[in-house]
């Protein structure tokens, strides 16, 4: 069971995934703005976010952006969640750093399948790993072994 938020402004979408996630078992909620969503995430960190590309207010876009530039949530996993049609808008998602990208309207099959497979992409690391650290262990080093630290005091 994983913990999803959707943002999306097209209440009735956000409820249609909200209970296909839900009846997959997982725990499922919704917000309808790109604000909200920044918001909810100071209060409980998902396992994946559904975020809707093109939302009044702050964007998508905007909220994936922020994300990415975020210690805290640079790797949160992200799902774009959009209307959109373009190979572009698509491509765009990608580079600002989405896992995936599923189009609306959505199949209830394909979308839980899609959910699955970005969950258990990352079932192997850590749910969240402090940036410092992170880029430690990109560089070679590994970062320093919290009971060597207790040990030193």
């Amino acid at each position: 069971m994983a913990y999803i938020i959707i943002a999306d402004d097209d209440d009735i979408i956000a409820e249609m995934a909200s209970g296909v996630l839900m009846d997959a078992g997982h725990a499922c909620g919704w917000v309808s703005d790109g604000q909200a969503a920044v918001e909810l995430l100071e209060w409980r960190r998902p396992d994946l976010l559904l975020l809707d590309q093109d939302m009044p207010g702050m964007s998508g876009t905007a909220v994936l952006r922020k994300l990415r530039g975020s210690p805290d949530y640079y790797d949160l996993p992200v799902m774009m969640f959009t209307a959109m049609n373009g190979a572009e808008d698509e491509l765009q998602a990608l580079y600002n750093g989405a896992q995936d990208y599923i189009r609306k309207p959505f199949d209830p099959k394909f979308l839980v399948w899609r959910v699955s497979q970005l969950l258990r992409s990352r079932d192997r690391h850590p749910q969240h790993t402090e940036l410092k650290d992170a880029m430690m262990r990109q560089s070679g080093k590994e970062p320093p072994d919290l009971d060597e630290n207790r040990a030193m005091v």
